[in-house]
């Protein structure tokens, strides 16, 4: 059965199984959130395509062993092609009660044997995610404001929109600084616009949280004394350092799941760029899932004392950043 992406209200999310195909990752990332991750945020695993094929015995025991916890799964499948097929076929046949199964695919041609089996299938769900347009980017940033109830012109949603690329990952990343931002604020202006959306191309920045991340304390004191830093940005370098931190937490817990850094690395979204793999590697060496949670605490603690004490903001991040890099 299809269902266009726009339709996606549609779903009959008591189907089993889904295919999820097409090239606008940060749409399918944001119907897995929501509408599924959401419910079965304690019993969700993640396969690689390879995986599986290599081992279809171990892939089959998993989703069939029950546990006393468990009232369903959900099996989400990335990198998922026509090379899937028949085991996919094969798990629709045994008629498994507790499982909810996700392809998440790239684009697939229309002689795709995968897509024309969840396509012909009354008991399937087959959706394309085409890109997003700036129309439909430009939506998102008004719906964003209007729901933090903050008024911003035109041409600031046109700047956010043309920020992200048009790519939808892109700009939820946007958006989520500007909501770190703009927390107990009423308003936000073009300047700060730039500021935050410029933050990813901010090099010092990006480099100093890396270095403290991988433990390189003579670096990381090195950008510290080069740098002058305001209230502004000590308030964007510690939303920043919690956004990496979130995603070195996440890729903790798919190497949990896949038992492989190479794995966890290259099926992660949104797609990490080659040049950060290796200081990635670093950091997930140094770092246990526990660490990172204790230090996503230790964020938030620091973010308030940054906004209670703006005197000492430079003097607080500091201090903060030198410890964690020690």
């Amino acid at each position: 059965m299809i269902i266009k992406s726009f339709e996606i209200n549609k779903i009959d999310y008591k189907k089993q199984f889904f295919l999820f195909y097409g090239n606008n990752l940060g749409h399918k990332d944001q119907i897995i959130k929501e509408k599924f991750k959401k419910k079965y945020s304690e019993c969700t695993y993640y396969y690689d395509e390879a995986e599986i094929i290599k081992n279809k015995e171990i892939f089959f025991n998993n989703i069939l062993s029950k546990s006393f916890f468990e009232k369903e799964k959900l099996i989400i499948v990335n990198r998922a092609t026509d090379k899937i097929k028949e085991i996919i076929e094969e798990v629709i046949e045994k008629e498994i009660g507790d499982i909810i199964l996700i392809l998440n695919s790239s684009a697939l041609e229309k002689k795709s044997k995968l897509r024309a089996l969840f396509e012909k299938n009354k008991n399937t769900i087959c959706v394309p995610f085409y890109e997003d347009n700036d129309q439909t980017l430009s939506i998102m940033v008004n719906t964003f404001f209007k729901e933090k109830k903050i008024q911003i012109s035109q041409q600031m949603v046109n700047l956010i929109t043309s920020r992200s690329r048009g790519d939808r990952q892109n700009l939820n990343n946007e958006l989520e600084k500007i909501e770190g931002f703009i927390k107990n604020k009423t308003k936000i202006d073009t300047l700060d616009i730039l500021k935050l959306t410029n933050l990813a191309e901010n090099y010092s920045v990006s480099e100093l949280i890396d270095s403290c991340l991988s433990k390189n304390k003579r670096k990381t004191i090195r950008i510290l004394n080069e740098n002058n830093y305001s209230l502004e940005d000590c308030i964007l370098i510690i939303r920043s350092f919690l956004i990496k931190s979130k995603r070195l937490m996440r890729l903790c817990e798919k190497i949990k799941e896949t038992n492989s850094i190479e794995i966890a690395i290259s099926s992660f979204k949104p797609p990490i760029f080659w040049k950060d793999k290796v200081v990635i590697k670093e950091q997930i060496k140094i770092w246990s899932y526990g660490n990172v949670k204790k230090l996503i605490y230790r964020i938030n603690d620091i973010e308030l004392l940054i906004k209670k004490h703006s005197n000492s903001s430079v003097n607080i991040l500091s201090d903060f950043i030198i410890e964690q890099s020690a």
